[in-house]
């Protein structure tokens, strides 16, 4: 986000102040109902994405891009991913219906310019990303980043994703109240990146997790990335994480901007060095934040998913993301359903305890996850039918269903590049192969090959009765280890 969003100005924030703020601004409530979702899509060549799209040619593109009326907002990621956010949708066909209209239309022009949008985690084809936006912003990310090893400047450029967003809901107790929401968030989180897991490659190679977005994510920083401990009041628990986490950057009008070593933005109060903070610089350092939830306002970002696979993969995860948290009864059942896994997660917050982390190396083959997986996934579908929602919204859900989640797959597993972690990567898929090829660099490329969507299931439609079990999810999981990002397999959390 360019650092124009947010004015300079105004007298210098005391730490009570500053604390008194992040308790305000984030987790408020209402009633619970709004739903959005934010798409990010790699920009390939139609017939060759193997082979880098330049920069000119990418700028052409997004130019037209921007020139379409859209209901979404469009930008890009530092890159060249192109970003869709959605509009708050009143219901979430209203939101699938809005995006699905505008991305009929980004799809339309990118095709009349020899483009398309590929729905993976990571890069399936690319051996790596240049970086498109040369922005004070993201030089000092990249600096700060980089002390930390090299994921946190792949995440920037080489990762795409789905986020829902869903409304903090009501002040009081219960299913639809922010207390409950902000925790079955977290308790969801490891089903869904297990489930939706589309990213068992990084610069043309296979890297042995279904994940390896979620893996770079959780690689970035010991404090930036992570949750707040858990089980404490979400207000208290968010500002104090918030105060507490190292500041990226201090902006500047004129110049790059300063990095600071191991400033926390609390000890930037005390300090008023190198400058008093303000309200703007604490505004900015919350979009420094990637937790798999974030607060913002009054709804809440669920940002673990990986980017699905075909036109409409999108769907999927919104649908079921949005059943189990908007219906009371959906939400209280997944709630009871996935408490267990509090029990066996460990000492450390998401995304770095168990569950998160075979979630990121084993996906579906997890058994606690597995099983969490076909409860939720049952409870998503009868929410579905009793809320009417249309028929095609539902009948994805199912045909994902029986395609992956009671096969105790997902869809890195079908991976076009033949980089699942149970197979290995492909014969020839390295950065130079082509979709559906076994060449190297001197293969004529052949056809645009896509990803392969949700198989057809025929279904009897929103009344159809739904099987799944419903039992708690015992037993520990095993802690994998990454080979993109550190991800400590032990230890206390860092936080005072």
């Amino acid at each position: 986000m360019p650092s124009s969003a947010f004015p300079d100005g105004g007298p210098p924030l005391t730490e009570d102040e500053a604390e008194d703020l992040l308790r305000c601004i984030c987790f408020k409530t209402g009633p619970p109902g709004a739903v959005g979702v934010e798409l990010e899509w790699f920009v390939h060549d139609l017939r060759s994405p193997y082979l880098p799209v330049p920069r000119d040619r990418l700028d052409a593109a997004f130019a037209a891009l921007r020139a379409l009326r859209l209901e979404s907002s469009l930008t890009v990621e530092p890159g060249g991913q192109l970003e869709l956010s959605s509009p708050p949708a009143p219901s979430l066909a209203r939101c699938v219906a809005t995006v699905s209209a505008d991305l009929s239309a980004v799809r339309s022009e990118l095709a009349r310019l020899g483009l398309a949008l590929t729905g993976s985690g990571t890069d399936p084809w690319l051996p790596s990303r240049d970086r498109l936006l040369r922005e004070p912003r993201y030089d000092a990310m990249e600096t700060y980043l980089d002390r930390f090893g090299r994921a946190g400047r792949t995440m920037m450029r080489d990762s795409a994703s789905v986020q829902v967003c869903v409304d903090s809901g009501y002040e009081e107790p219960g299913p639809l109240g922010y207390r409950h929401r902000w925790r079955l968030a977290h308790l969801l989180g490891p089903v869904l990146v297990a489930s939706f897991a589309n990213s068992p490659v990084l610069h043309g190679r296979a890297t042995g997790l279904r994940s390896t977005r979620q893996s770079l994510w959780t690689g970035i920083d010991p404090l930036r990335g992570a949750a707040p401990p858990a089980g404490r009041e979400p207000r208290g628990a968010w500002a104090r994480h918030v105060l507490d986490t190292p500041v990226m950057c201090v902006r500047a009008e004129e110049g790059p901007w300063t990095v600071p070593q191991g400033l926390t933005f609390r000890e930037w109060l005390r300090s008023g060095s190198p400058r008093p903070p303000t309200r703007a610089d604490l505004d900015y350092h919350l979009t420094t934040l990637f937790p798999p939830v974030r607060p913002r306002g009054s709804h809440l970002e669920l940002r673990m998913l990986d980017a699905q696979p075909g036109d409409d993969g999108w769907v999927v995860p919104l649908a079921v993301t949005a059943a189990l948290f908007d219906d009371p009864r959906a939400a209280e059942a997944a709630y009871r359903l996935l408490l267990p896994l509090a029990e066996t997660a460990g000492p450390l917050p998401p995304p770095r305890d168990a569950h998160w982390r075979a979630a990121i190396r084993d996906g579906p083959m997890a058994p606690a996850l597995h099983r969490a997986a076909v409860g939720c996934f049952a409870l998503a579908l009868e929410s579905l039918a009793r809320s009417g929602a249309p028929a095609a919204v539902y009948d994805a859900v199912a045909a994902f269903r029986e395609r992956y989640v009671l096969r105790r797959r997902c869809p890195a597993d079908e991976h076009p590049t033949g980089g699942g972690p149970a197979t290995g990567a492909r014969p020839g898929a390295g950065p130079a192969a082509g979709p559906g090829t076994a060449g190297g660099p001197g293969s004529a490329p052949g056809p645009a090959v896509p990803f392969p969507g949700p198989a057809p299931v025929h279904v009897s439609g929103p009344g159809r009765p739904v099987s799944g079990g419903t039992a708690p999810v015992p037993g520990p999981v095993p802690a994998p280890v990454s080979d993109t990002g550190p991800a400590p397999e032990s230890g206390k959390d860092p936080r005072p």
